[in-house]
């Protein structure tokens, strides 16, 4: 295997510049190809929007498209350290390979179902409590109050805050003698909890800390769709004897569909591919608290 030294560092720097360059020159001719294509040949109205768009389908393709594919072609070889310019495709060799991940341990000990359970498991109970926090202190900040907008910048401030300093900060509220939450537990007699070494109270801990980080965009943008909302809705309901109940089924979530369902699709992305929260909170490395992001 090829060493990393500066000769080797400045040929890679070469070829991604080499790349970058060739990115931008072919940016440049579909530009102009779509330009005398639909300007200048079908003298179309939409000439200006298409060139707009092939430059960012370009760049997603090979930025996002092209190294997916990339990555898939290598699943079917026998890529490694020892094989890193010389190897082999082949489908046997792939479906090996995919056999390796469901039959050996992702771990020491942990196997990918187990790991893939507990990764969804992160998922589901994060964006269940970060829609329900946020619907629900929506719904609260949505309300005529005093103050409200001093509220409404200090609910925000969890999501201003950089992710790792949160995290670090919630690390130390789960300290076994000096964490807020263990002080406050032993305050009122009871015993208190083993966050970093217990696997349950672990994975427990990195889910509070990242409820408590994503709860302020689920609030943000619900609350945006509530502001939304008419509020002559809500009177002809009144008028019509509609109860509180009834109007939120009835009205306000239908009407938070448009909004509910593209936070909720990235909350789940987001919560899916989170790595800080997990691996910061698992300060021992327990295997039992590891999603699937922090074990590969």
């Amino acid at each position: 295997m090829e060493a990393l030294t500066a000769e080797v560092a400045v040929n890679t720097i070469k070829e991604l510049g080499s790349m970058v360059l060739y990115i931008i020159l072919g940016t440049i001719i579909l530009e102009i190809l779509v330009y005398l294509v639909l300007g200048k040949i079908f003298k179309s109205k939409y000439t200006l929007p298409y060139m707009l768009m092939i430059a960012a389908i370009f760049g997603l393709t090979m930025l996002v498209i092209y190294p997916i594919g990339y990555e898939v072609r290598l699943a079917f070889t026998n890529m490694s350290l020892r094989h890193f310019r010389s190897y082999t495709l082949s489908w046997a060799q792939g479906l090996k390979n995919f056999g390796l991940i469901f039959s050996e341990p992702v771990l020491k000990q942990i196997r990918f179902f187990p790991l893939l359970f507990r990764t969804l498991l992160w998922t589901a109970v994060n964006v269940v409590f970060h829609l329900a926090g946020g619907l629900g202190l929506a719904i609260l900040l949505n309300r005529q109050m005093r103050g409200r907008g001093f509220y409404r910048a200090l609910l925000v401030c969890p999501w201003a805050v950089p992710q790792i300093i949160a995290v670090l900060a919630w690390k130390g509220e789960f300290h076994y003698e000096y964490g807020f939450i263990n002080v406050m537990l032993k305050s009122i007699g009871m015993q208190p909890i083993q966050w970093m070494i217990s696997p349950f109270w672990n994975f427990a801990a990195a889910c509070i800390t990242n409820i408590w980080l994503g709860i302020p965009f689920m609030m943000i943008i619900i609350l945006g769709g509530l502001q939304s909302i008419p509020l002559e809705f809500y009177d002809a309901a009144e008028i019509d004897g509609a109860s509180r109940w009834q109007q939120f089924r009835n009205i306000t979530l239908p009407l938070l569909k448009p909004v509910l369902t593209p936070a909720v699709v990235l909350g789940i992305i987001w919560t899916f591919n989170n790595f800080n929260v997990p691996y910061m909170i698992n300060a021992n490395e327990l295997e039992t608290t590891d999603i699937l992001v922090t074990a590969l």
